[in-house]
């Protein structure tokens, strides 16, 4: 009974120096002002326009220019965005630049220039319209994660949007997020409850006889929504509608055992999946001890086993970020903020395939993003090929420890007791 008790009190302090950790990074970072997504009357010669569908679970904001708030809406709700990005010369590619006040400067500031809260209608019209002008007709869905609120979420997917360079027709879909680092608890339950409203979101965008195919970009806490409304779909179907082609999954704040029942579950005719890890990613360390010392999908060392067998087996691709460098101090944004990556998942998306199939062999399932990659993007230098790797096997538990270990215990280890 001692050794239960001891084990129990470990687990505690960890758990209280990971939340300690959490506000204080939290602390450090930038917070915009409130009523940012206030539209500007116009914007400046050079910037660059992104026009976005909003599906969201979020209740309507008490103060109408925040739009929408951190509490649980009771159905889907829609809303129309369009941002102005200030011009080439004011901003660095992976850099999302909020006000300092409101209103923002166009010239050197995110700013919106369009902000309506529209119906189911209204929102069937806007997208049946601008699918149609988009080549190939696809579709770009965007889920954000832990810790963001709904002026984040817009303003990050215009940025990936824009730097991506691809045509596309941008939806985003936001859940309920406090945009605190002290509500985990309440962003991981939203996150469960918006599973049913993102599939339902992603079969009326199948359903449009006018789309070519879907393409899904999940970020941290938000893969695991995603994961549960692409399970449910093909529970409900037999298979996941065949228009979702891609589902990209960015630093995925997901046990790594439920992430192998979800891809089981999807069977084999499953979009193509592909992983963003990184072995640095500070937030994912964090995740790691607030639950039980429960392995995160987007911390692995996909060059381990069991991951090395198992992956080459499942077709799914892993981008290892570990080796960039970005301006976030906790290494969970490579994604979005590396031009590199932003780029390269715009060329691929752009040209309809898989991460691998333009680079390199059909079997290679590993791509190592270097550090100073950016002069090459879109070519082979600065992309290291590993031979194949795993991700999925119900040994993962048992079999990877060590670097994850060693990354969580030197993350709680800067925080006292």
């Amino acid at each position: 009974m001692s050794g239960t008790r001891d084990a129990e009190r470990r687990r505690v302090r960890g758990m209280h120096r990971a939340t300690a950790l959490a506000v204080l990074l939290g602390l450090t970072a930038c917070a915009s002002p409130r009523g940012t997504l206030s539209p500007v009357a116009d914007t400046v010669p050079g910037a660059s326009k992104v026009d976005m569908l909003v599906a969201t679970t979020r209740m309507p904001a008490d103060d109408p220019k925040e739009y929408f708030s951190g509490n649980r809406g009771p159905q889907l709700s829609f809303a129309e965005f369009i941002v102005s990005i200030p011009p080439e010369a004011n901003r660095k590619p992976g850099e999302v630049q909020l006000p300092q006040s409101v209103p923002g400067n166009p010239a050197t500031d995110f700013v919106t220039l369009k902000a309506d809260v529209i119906d189911r209608a209204q929102a069937t019209a806007w997208f049946r319209r601008t699918v149609r002008t988009v080549p190939k007709r696809r579709v770009l869905v965007f889920i954000h994660g832990f810790n963001n609120r709904f002026d984040d979420a817009v303003f990050r997917f215009a940025q990936i949007v824009h730097d991506a360079g691809t045509p596309v027709v941008p939806v985003l879909f936001t859940w309920p997020s406090r945009g605190s680092v002290l509500a985990y608890g309440y962003d991981r339950e939203s996150n469960t409850y918006s599973r049913n409203a993102l599939e339902t979101t992603l079969r009326a965008i199948a359903r449009d006889p006018d789309v070519g195919e879907i393409s899904i970009l999940a970020h941290s806490m938000g893969n695991w929504v995603t994961l549960e409304a692409l399970r449910q779909m093909a529970i409900r179907d037999g298979r996941v509608t065949p228009k979702i082609k891609n589902v990209l999954l960015a630093a995925p704040d997901v046990d790594v055992d439920l992430f192998r029942e979800a891809i089981v579950d999807m069977g084999k005719e499953r979009p193509g999946v592909t992983l963003f890890v990184s072995q640095d990613d500070r937030a994912l360390a964090i995740s790691r001890r607030l639950w039980g010392d429960s392995v995160r999908l987007g911390a692995i060392d996909p060059e381990q086993e069991p991951y090395r067998t198992d992956l080459e087996k499942s077709g799914i691709t892993v981008l290892n970020l570990s080796k960039l460098r970005t301006g976030d101090p906790l290494n969970h944004s490579k994604f979005a903020e590396s031009p590199e990556v932003v780029r390269i998942i715009g060329r691929e998306l752009a040209e309809g395939q898989t991460l691998t199939d333009s680079r390199v062999g059909i079997g290679d399932r590993i791509i190592q993003v270097t550090a100073g990659a950016a002069a090459a993007v879109g070519t082979a230098a600065g992309l290291a090929v590993s031979a194949p790797v795993a991700v999925i096997d119900p040994r993962t538990r048992e079999n990877f420890q060590g670097h994850v270990d060693n990354l969580g215990q030197a993350v709680a280890g800067t925080v006292s007791p």
